[in-house]
């Protein structure tokens, strides 16, 4: 089994090419949902954000704000860090467990959705592939405004806070353009899941398991062999 890579900017449609991955029968892992996961209500790590935060990043429910917490977050470079501390470790973790899940469940690849994939840099070294998904400029921007309620001047302040989508491209196998329809997405998207089943990548790393367990199987027979002949000349 192999890891694929799927990031991109905000608002550029990733929840979107996640969503045509699982309706073709792929295995998915979304970070945003493990994050919430994460956070849940009486959860270590959300013990340890309301401990730091205080109680003005909570609903009435005693769930995250996580528009409150973002406004806290985003100009405040040692709450953000504090916050990375806090969720970043527990989600990366929770997310390599749920591959070990699908790898022994017999998938061939994974698609594992990690918007801040080139920012952190840390679950690079586990991507086989990696897919961006991109937009226009002022769709973007659009998309942001109308999904989070953000003005103009907060959603580009936001945008530019990440890495410019060129880098992100640059350093991409596949790209998804979400600019036009979502026929035309859901196109591009196929043509890769297409692309990813031919890959012989899956069938290689099983041989190498299989062959790692079965020297392990004959080295343990042949070291009991051993210790059972000198023990029958010791006898």
């Amino acid at each position: 089994m192999f890891i694929v890579g799927l990031t991109g900017g905000l608002a550029t449609g990733k929840s979107t090419v996640l969503s045509i991955f699982r309706e073709n029968g792929i295995a998915v892992i979304d970070a945003d949902d493990i994050a919430r996961k994460v956070l849940e209500p009486e959860t270590k790590a959300w013990k340890e954000l309301k401990e730091y935060f205080g109680e003005e990043v909570l609903l009435a429910d005693g769930k995250v704000n996580r528009g409150k917490l973002g406004e806290l977050v985003f100009d405040d470079i040692e709450k953000r860090r504090k916050l990375n501390a806090i969720t970043h470790p527990r989600i990366q973790s929770a997310m390599m467990k749920m591959a070990i899940s699908y790898f022994f469940s017999g998938h061939n690849y994974i698609v594992m959705e990690v918007p801040l994939l080139f920012e952190t840099g840390k679950m690079l070294t586990f991507m086989h592939k990696i897919i961006t998904v991109v937009c226009e400029d002022h769709q973007q921007l659009k998309r942001l405004c109308k999904r989070n309620d953000f003005s103009l001047v907060v959603a580009k302040k936001r945008i530019d806070c990440q890495m410019p989508l060129e880098h992100k491209v640059a350093n991409s196998h596949f790209v998804v353009d979400n600019s036009g329809e979502i026929s035309n997405t859901r196109h591009q998207t196929e043509c890769i899941i297409r692309t990813l089943k031919r890959s012989k990548f899956t069938w290689y790393f099983r041989s190498i398991i299989l062959i790692t367990l079965m020297s392990l199987i004959f080295g343990i027979t042949h070291l009991m062999g051993v210790i059972n002949n000198n023990y029958s000349n010791w006898q």
